[in-house]
């Protein structure tokens, strides 16, 4: 007579079909979920998003700094042409007082041929001015219009107002450069009103005195006389 083995309370070999069966399958933590780690991943890309997109805030002192920074920046490459034009009126005035002397009648040419570079854009300055970039701020936005009134004020306002003065000096009766000379000068100093206004527009936002650009008042000039 054959002694049957009692069943074990031992677990199953798991390696073994029968031990395959008989394992209880887990029930997967919840936030192991497939649907879980789905929509986790949704909602991190959804909220880098949002803080890529939200525009970052600037205190009006940090805001200052950098307008004030910007139009230094800007006043250095105006200087040269601010000093070119500013000499080149004054010759024109002296030669239409009969004031120049000889020596000043020999020199002028070569000086206002400086000036004239000084504003066109074979100037570092000029370049180095109409490559400045302004900020994204509602003050940075009035600076950066000054940029593009300073450029305008520099290569067209004052190089064309050099160019009919060069005309004018060997050719005192030239009519082109006679009618286009006013032209010119109202311009620069409607650009110059432009520019300044910008300006005072930033430091109204900022409460601030932010420099003004370096753009002389150029008087009218009497022509004609």
């Amino acid at each position: 007579m054959t002694e049957e083995i009692p069943d074990s309370d031992l677990p199953a070999d798991p390696f073994t079909l029968e031990g395959i069966v008989a394992q209880v399958p887990e029930k997967p933590v919840w936030y192991r979920r497939a649907w879980v780690i789905a929509t986790a991943a949704v909602v991190a890309v959804v909220v880098a998003s949002v803080l890529v997109d939200l525009p970052t805030t600037t205190n009006k002192v940090t805001d200052a700094a950098d307008q004030t920074a910007i139009m230094k920046e800007i006043n250095t490459d105006l200087a040269p042409c601010a000093y070119g034009i500013t000499e080149t009126l004054a010759i024109y005035r002296d030669q239409q007082a009969h004031t120049l002397t000889p020596s000043d009648t020999t020199e002028s040419p070569s000086m206002m041929r400086d000036d004239q570079e000084a504003c066109s854009f074979t100037s570092s300055s000029i370049y180095d001015l109409s490559n400045v970039e302004g900020t994204g701020t509602p003050a940075g936005k009035d600076v950066t219009r000054v940029i593009t009134v300073a450029t305008l004020w520099t290569t067209s306002d004052a190089l064309g107002a050099i160019e009919d003065i060069q005309t004018l000096f060997d050719r005192p009766h030239d009519a082109t450069a006679l009618a286009d000379l006013p032209r010119r000068e109202a311009a620069l100093a409607k650009d110059r009103a432009q520019a300044f206004g910008d300006v005072e527009a930033a430091n109204r936002i900022l409460g601030a005195h932010i420099p003004l650009p370096d753009m002389p008042d150029v008087a009218r000039i009497t022509l004609g006389r």
